[in-house]
């Protein structure tokens, strides 16, 4: 991992620091659902409307990062969630002139379903467009549908991702595109990233060894899970990359109006009042958690209030790990 690199923008040695899942909308809360139903939209396909204006509202106020989903087919009968609907790196390319802070992170593009030479440029394109702010969150991908439909084989899907992330590399890299093993210095890939290395974060095992997901990514971006499971999880990371690489999940959120509600379970994360929250993210911090995206497509409120309590009355108590949770 380079000097001035996208992971130091949600890796910070001082504080937990906390990055929005895109799609933007809350579909998933009771008035959401009401509101598709009245639309006509298909349940799995999010509202937005509001989106760009609640990115930028994310972005003007302090968040890290923002993640988008590559979800190439919406599958109604598998996995009923079309993600963030647009092309993963179309909508990069429209986040990074509509930021200028945040990270824009992917969790996570599958390398294998795409060649390696226009997954090179496109990322590179994003990053240069955002000034260095890329962090490409890659994985194998467990979709039925998208192997068969492109007509790639599925059970070779790990050795691919090793060879696509090797590929990606090289093709950063001054010197030629790679070709049958050689370089070709007579064949470059423009624009050059900005960053002198774009930063790869793994999504899930992508079926390769904790060993090798050590040596070759530069952080970790695990499903929601108990408090214990990420400790583990935080800490096997760590200790495999002598404390080089970020790790990162999410955590699904409704947060209501009244500071002191007690947590309650709901999938992936909680409804629960700001007190709370601030005391369950200190522990995640304490158990070695960098960076949390929020999704908040649960959330009963409007969604720029909750942006906006995130933001003045949550992320300033997680300026230390120990910091006492405020009233």
């Amino acid at each position: 991992m380079s000097k001035n690199s996208a992971i130091d923008l949600i890796r910070r040695p001082d504080r937990l620091t906390l990055g929005i899942e895109l799609p933007l909308d809350n579909d998933w809360s009771p008035e959401g659902e009401t509101r598709r139903v009245a639309a006509g939209r298909a349940r799995g396909v999010p509202d937005l409307s509001a989106q760009t204006m609640l990115v930028r509202r994310a972005d003007e106020r302090g968040f890290a990062g923002i993640w988008v989903r590559d979800v190439p087919v919406f599958d109604q009968v598998n996995m009923g969630d079309a993600g963030s609907v647009y092309d993963v790196f179309t909508l990069l390319g429209f986040l990074a002139g509509v930021t200028s802070n945040v990270a824009l992170g992917t969790a996570a593009v599958v390398l294998p379903i795409r060649h390696p030479l226009l997954t090179a440029k496109a990322v590179a394109s994003a990053d240069a467009l955002s000034g260095g702010r890329l962090i490409l969150g890659v994985a194998s991908g467990d979709r039925p549908v998208e192997y068969p439909l492109l007509g790639i084989d599925f059970e070779s899907r790990g050795e691919a991702f090793r060879k696509h992330v090797t590929y990606l590399k090289t093709a950063w890299q001054a010197g030629g595109l790679p070709v049958d093993g050689e370089r070709i210095a007579s064949l470059d890939l423009l624009p050059r990233p900005a960053q002198q290395s774009i930063p790869m974060v793994v999504a899930g095992q992508a079926r390769q060894s904790d060993d090798w997901l050590a040596e070759h990514m530069d952080g970790r971006f695990v499903y929601p899970a108990g408090l214990e499971r990420l400790a583990m999880q935080a800490s096997a990371w760590s200790r495999a990359t002598a404390g080089r690489g970020a790790f990162i999940s999410a955590f699904h959120l409704d947060l209501v109006d009244q500071a002191d509600t007690p947590a309650n379970p709901i999938r992936f994360g909680a409804r629960l009042g700001r007190k709370a929250l601030i005391e369950h993210f200190q522990k995640l911090a304490e158990a070695g958690v960098d960076h949390i995206a929020v999704n908040l497509r649960q959330s009963a409120r409007p969604l720029a209030d909750v942006i906006d309590e995130l933001a003045a009355d949550v992320m300033p108590q997680l300026g230390k790990k120990t910091a006492a949770v405020a009233a």
